[in-house]
């Protein structure tokens, strides 16, 4: 699929539609610049738009008088920069069969440097400063030395987005960070080159005694670095989750046939799968992907859409039926004639709607940067004001700037950035030894709030691999032969159903004899001779005697795949073919309603099949015969009725469900675009990880939440002392240190979790 810059088309009512257009957006550091940008947008005459932090795009509509350079130009007055994306025409091929590695982008990689060279300098600036004993002659000149290109080079993403938000009036985390750090350092240079802090022999004791000083020997390099590694830490954290947030695009998208073998005068012609039109005509062998939607007008088949839609059986198809793009030929050679190609594929629609459904998430804003908005000018005013009261009543210069680098040293937000990426760290850690994949901070809050969880049934609830259930037979038949002839004449065939009668048989019946006039009956099933009978298996059989009629019935009335087979013109047992439940979902579901969670059933196969499972596992709700697309228009309906909706899924079909959802919950076992789609990955493909997922998900949203009271909290409590003198900036330090350990311990309870 390409993306699609700008659209005019007119609506059903005749009247031309706003153009729209998709911007690329950079320079964004946290949720609140896309909430900055999106309100500059917003104010524009006619123009709706709508930015997304984790995506870095904004979708705009604008009205005709508007041109995109007025949006773009827009974007750069805010301090960030805008483009389009390039044509289809113009972007490269993709990679194939890249490392990940490779495909990391040159910024993720640039932040990462920077952390390890922060982190590598700053680790023996704190130790000097915190262990006493560690300290020799000189140590604060080596300090100095390892702090400065920390305080320089490390935090210069935090110096650039604070003088950014500066001039456009707005404060976020990196203002505080790059206050709290240059104060810090511009203290220590003043103390070490204009005070005593410079002298050979000069100790920096670990002192928690509540006493006036003038600051003069004391130095806070450790204050600057350590914050600088530790924020480094967690924009590189976030940023890893970012780098994921589109991939569920590009895991569609890849879906698609590269090239197709179009017929011209009758010749197979080779051409790129973006260069078909419609009504040309295209030849499909067995096990190649077909190129586009369109109608088969030659040759019999059954098309896999497992990777499509999620559902394990294959469906027959002949002249005259309809196949979509993307779906395997796992059978004869078709031709088929395209019918609707680009964006108006159902894989393209499919990809839009997981596209809109990101676009459309709400964007939890992260509560610090949501404080800081009103913390870091508020601190600011304190400093400044401290001084001002210090300087008037005094007279004292060093007291007044001691007193008031204080301020800026206690509430330097250190605790604040460890909040949130040491509970995730802990907490996603703990989460993969369980099987659980937990994406980022935002994805937390929706977990507190869910109380509906809507259940994918193949490939979630049940194993997605067809089985051999029962058998009954009928005529005084033995139920080894007919499970010996019909395995046999089955392991021919290479239908999913015919796979699951082979391998039941075997198992139960031993070694399959060997078959001869092998003969497939497209859509109705298999015949040949074995050991000298006429063996037919499917729907071969005009007249059944009443027990096998009445097998029929009960098994279809079960959900299952009723598969007849008969020898020599006579009907001799049936076998019921289903996909099992797995063993663990009846209790998933058990778990999931104890966390005051409400089940639903959400398949595309008949009723008859999803009551079935539905009453296996415990599951009252049951949403069945739905098509691929309209997965996600379910969860807005349940989302309409009031509900919080969290989705379980592993199909691209359940892609776009799982991005809408309130919260998406993907099984690892399952597809790359349901994977990166949900909130969360459920790596063991064990439904009652999702339980789990959503109680640590719960357990690591509270413990953050808890760090950051804790961080606020000692903030609030400690600026008065600092503001009244009775904090000194290195008794400042080393509470902020212990903010940070205390952070930290708090997170590490998360390893208890089971």
């Amino acid at each position: 699929m390409t993306s699609t810059t700008t659209a005019t088309e007119a609506p059903a009512g005749g009247q031309p539609a706003d153009p729209e257009v998709e911007l690329l957006i950079g320079g964004m550091t946290c949720a609140s610049c896309a909430a900055r940008v999106e309100k500059k947008l917003n104010r524009m005459d006619g123009v709706t738009a709508t930015v997304n932090y984790a995506t870095e795009k904004a979708r705009i509509t604008y009205p005709p008088g508007v041109e995109v350079a007025d949006l773009i130009a827009t974007v750069v007055k805010t301090g960030y920069t805008a483009e389009e994306p390039a044509p289809p025409a113009e972007e490269p091929p993709a990679p194939q069969g890249g490392p990940p590695a490779a495909q990391e982008d040159a910024e993720s990689a640039a932040l990462r440097r920077r952390l390890s060279v922060s982190a590598l300098l700053a680790l023996p600036v704190v130790l000097l400063a915190m262990v006493p004993p560690l300290q020799f002659d000189n140590w604060q000149w080596l300090s100095l030395t390892l702090a400065a290109p920390v305080v320089v080079w490390g935090a210069l993403p935090f110096h650039r987005a604070a003088w950014t938000n500066l001039r456009h009036g707005a404060a976020t985390m990196d203002t505080l960070v790059s206050v709290g750090t240059l104060a810090a350092f511009g203290w220590s240079l003043w103390a070490l080159f204009l005070g005593d802090a410079g002298m050979p022999g000069m100790r920096h004791p670990f002192d928690l005694t509540v006493s006036r000083t003038d600051g003069a020997s004391t130095v806070y390099l450790e204050v600057a670095a350590g914050v600088t590694a530790f924020l480094l830490l967690g924009r590189y954290l976030e940023a890893r989750s970012k780098r994921r947030a589109g991939a569920a695009l590009r895991a569609l998208t890849e879906l698609g046939a590269k090239d197709v073998a179009v017929l011209r005068d009758g010749r197979e012609v080779r051409v790129p799968a973006q260069r078909l039109g419609v009504g040309d005509r295209f030849v499909v062998r067995p096990g190649e992907r077909i190129a586009t939607d369109g109608t088969v007008v030659e040759g019999s088949s059954a098309v896999d859409a497992s990777m499509l839609t999620g559902e394990s059986v294959p469906v027959d198809v002949t002249v005259g039926d309809t196949v979509t793009g993307a779906t395997v030929n796992a059978g004869g050679r078709l031709v088929v004639e395209a019918t609707r190609v680009g964006a108006d594929t159902r894989l393209a629609r499919m990809a839009k709607l997981v596209e809109d459904a990101q676009n459309g998430k709400a964007r939890v804003q992260r509560l610090a940067d949501r404080v800081s908005a009103v913390f870091v000018p508020v601190v600011l005013l304190i400093a400044v004001g401290t001084f001002g009261v210090w300087l008037g009543s005094t007279g004292d210069t060093v007291a007044a700037f001691t007193a008031a680098v204080a301020v800026l040293i206690i509430a330097c937000p250190c605790a604040l950035g460890l909040a949130t990426p040491t509970a995730l760290m802990v907490g996603t850690g703990r989460g993969a030894q369980l099987g659980i994949l937990i994406k980022g901070p935002e994805v937390l809050e929706s977990t507190r709030r869910v109380d509906t969880v809507v259940l994918d049934k193949t490939g979630t609830v049940t194993t997605g691999r067809m089985t051999l259930q029962e058998v009954y037979v009928a005529g005084g038949a033995d139920e080894k032969q007919v499970l010996r002839l019909a395995g046999a004449l089955e392991h021919a065939s290479e239908h999913p159903i015919a796979r699951a009668v082979a391998a039941g048989a075997e198992e139960r019946a031993g070694a399959l004899p060997a078959v001869e006039s092998f003969e497939n009956v497209p859509g109705r099933g298999v015949r040949g001779r074995v050991e000298g009978h006429e063996v037919a298996v499917g729907r071969l059989f005009a007249d059944l005697p009443p027990e096998l009629a009445r097998a029929v019935e009960e098994a279809e009335g079960g959900g299952r795949t009723a598969v007849v087979v008969g020898w020599d013109g006579a009907a001799r047992g049936v076998l019921a073919v289903a996909d099992t439940v797995k063993e663990t979902s009846a209790e998933a579901v058990r778990e999931l309603r104890a966390l005051g969670l409400a089940p639903v059933l959400l398949t595309g196969d008949n009723r008859a099949v999803a009551r079935a499972v539905a009453r296996a596992v415990g599951v009252d709700e049951v949403i069945a015969e739905v098509l691929p697309e309209d997965k996600a228009d379910v969860v807005r309906r349940l989302q309409a009725e009031g509900r919080v909706v969290a989705m379980v899924g592993d199909g691209v079909n359940d892609a776009a469900a799982l991005a809408v959802a309130d919260l998406g919950l993907a099984l690892g076992t399952g597809t790359d675009a349901a994977i990166e789609a949900g909130d969360l990955t459920l790596v063991r493909g064990d439904l009652r990880a999702a339980a789990d997922a959503i109680r640590l998900s719960r357990r690591t949203l509270a413990t953050i939440k808890g760090n950051l009271v804790w961080a606020f909290g000692y903030n609030v409590a400690a600026l008065p002392l600092a503001a009244a003198g009775l904090l000194n900036p290195m008794i400042a330090g080393a509470a902020m240190a212990f903010s940070s350990v205390f952070v930290v311990t708090n997170s590490l309870r998360l390893r208890s979790f089971h």
